[in-house]
């Protein structure tokens, strides 16, 4: 069936890229001000690159930490515990979301996130009021609010967009959450100098308005606006009559149709075709879990993202710490990660589609970071250089993460065992990024602790090592694709073959009736 690509594809595609962006653009804050922050909650004595502003005795008296390093590695629990909590979200969120109304839980998520931020940020700032157990509390709070997010626009975007442009489109989708660190870093970047808490009140505000946005605009699935087309390309249709009761029986055990077994089947050519709602259940955890490919992809996004969140966490702060630059400034130059992850992420979903196959694409990229992140860690401090170098190492890292965590969840959730059940694609798209997200709140609790024993050189040792893991993973997956790829290029050869054998043999017979015919005559 051909597509067509309506203007509600298009406006779905602009309000789910939106509310992402914003969900991203929020988490950067937190990022993006570690350093700011540090010195909020550290004595002005101990800290001799700051200039003291601030009254010594009414400081000192509420500090939290003694050192920066005791308040480096409470960033890293802070991190650490809202990828936990984000991770347990999102096992929940993406079950949620396949049961309940994704636009409502998406719009909920985003508004209520929007008020844990501005608590953390700007409350308890304005009230000086510094406790690390509140901290902790409210943050488990917004990582259990975030999740909602990525299942319910994954699932949307299911939803409308079929597999055969899905790696395109998709691809170039999941840039929002790049997209929303970048606008995140400039939004930050731009009222830094004011305060910290100015920056929580920008991104919170922008993503409470978001919501109302969603929550008034957002078209779920194309069965609300009447279309006909699902996710597939492929609707459901039962025969109805004034006089005759029919049913439509589907092979498909997770569609229950009503009053099924009383109701009879009509082979009357006069009736009316009509389409007809029915109820598709949602799978269960264990059953999605199960599914072909989840428990690998789940496993390879856990080791992958535990690298790329720690670029999208401590990336600043490295840039800080290790060149001395200007906390607005490395906020600024770290975009350059983000847009190499748009890009590469772009360029892989398209490669996929035009090969059919995600996996052959994904781990020569997860071989190539390797070096990638090795040149990066031993980088100079040159503006130029340093963004170049980082924008392909987010190339081959953030690419990959993107096309995972999008389209080849999609691909997972929509794949032959439950294609056109479109109420597993959340519940598979949460178990793959939850996955994902328990791997990198691990890494938010080592990166601290490396960079402190051993330094940033042993950081990025340790990268390449976890982007090593993430490449076995994914391998079983690669052989079997390349087999398939093999099977198909040697039956196509095959094919081929036997059509040129026919074809010498119809030349041959004919040349041999034309020597007789010559002979006769």
């Amino acid at each position: 069936m051909h597509r067509k690509i309506t203007f509600y594809h298009l406006f779905v595609f602009f309000l789910t890229f939106l509310s992402y962006s914003f969900f991203h653009a929020a988490r950067k804050t937190f990022s993006n001000v570690k350093s700011t922050i540090s010195e909020e909650w550290t004595p002005t004595f101990n800290n001799e690159t700051v200039n003291i502003t601030k009254p010594y005795a009414l400081w000192n008296k509420r500090h939290l930490f003694e050192n920066d390093k005791d308040a480096e590695i409470f960033l890293g629990v802070l991190d650490a515990t809202f990828l936990i909590s984000y991770a347990v979200g999102l096992y929940i969120s993406g079950m949620v979301g396949d049961r309940l109304d994704m636009r409502k839980v998406l719009a909920f998520g985003m508004c209520s996130s929007a008020l844990s931020i501005f608590i953390f940020g700007c409350v308890l700032e304005w009230v000086h009021f510094y406790n690390k157990y509140v901290y902790v509390i409210i943050w488990v709070c917004n990582g259990l609010l975030q999740s909602t997010g990525w299942p319910t626009v994954v699932a949307v975007m299911g939803n409308w967009f079929g597999h055969t442009s899905r790696g395109l489109v998709l691809g170039l989708w999941s840039a929002c959450a790049s997209v929303g660190n970048i606008i995140g870093a400039f939004m930050v970047s731009s009222v830094l100098d004011y305060g910290y808490d100015y920056a929580f009140l920008f991104t919170s505000s922008v993503l409470f308005g978001g919501g109302f946005i969603i929550l008034f605009g957002l078209v779920s699935t194309p069965a609300e606006v009447g279309l006909k087309e699902s996710s597939n390309g492929e609707f459901i249709k039962s025969f109805s009559s004034d006089t005759s009761r029919t049913s439509f029986i589907q092979d498909n055990p997770e569609v229950d149709l009503t009053d099924q077994a009383d109701a009879p089947l009509i082979e009357d050519s006069d009736i009316d075709i009509s389409e007809v709602r029915v109820e598709v259940k949602a799978i269960s955890f264990c059953q999605a879990l199960l599914l072909p490919g989840v428990i690998l992809y789940s496993l390879s996004y856990a080791f992958l993202k535990l690298v790329n969140y720690s670029f999208f966490f401590w990336l600043p702060f490295y840039l800080v710490a290790s060149f001395n630059w200007k906390a607005t400034v490395a906020d600024k130059i770290s975009i350059w990660y983000d847009v190499g992850g748009i890009i590469g992420g772009t360029v892989a979903g398209v490669i996929s589609d035009l090969c059919k196959h995600r996996a052959v694409v994904v781990v020569p990229m997860l071989i190539l970071s390797i070096p990638a992140l090795f040149i990066y860690g031993n980088s100079s401090g040159v503006y130029s250089m340093n963004a170049f170098l980082m924008g392909v190492t987010g190339f081959f890292i953030g690419g990959v993460a993107n096309l995972i965590s999008a389209a080849i969840s999609a691909d997972l959730g929509q794949q032959g065992p439950i294609k056109g059940n479109n109420k597993a694609l959340a519940t598979v798209t949460g178990i793959v990024d939850g996955t994902g997200s328990v791997g990198a709140a691990i890494g938010q609790i080592l990166v601290p602790v490396i960079q402190t024993k051993l330094g940033w050189k042993s950081v990025f040792i340790f990268f390449m090592i976890t982007m090593f893991l993430t490449t076995v993973c994914v391998f079983p997956i690669f052989i079997q694709e390349i087999r398939t790829i093999c099977c198909q290029y040697t039956y196509r050869w095959n094919i081929g073959l036997q059509r040129k054998s026919v074809l010498e043999d119809n030349i041959i017979e004919q040349n041999s009736d034309q020597t007789e015919s010559e002979d006769i005559q």
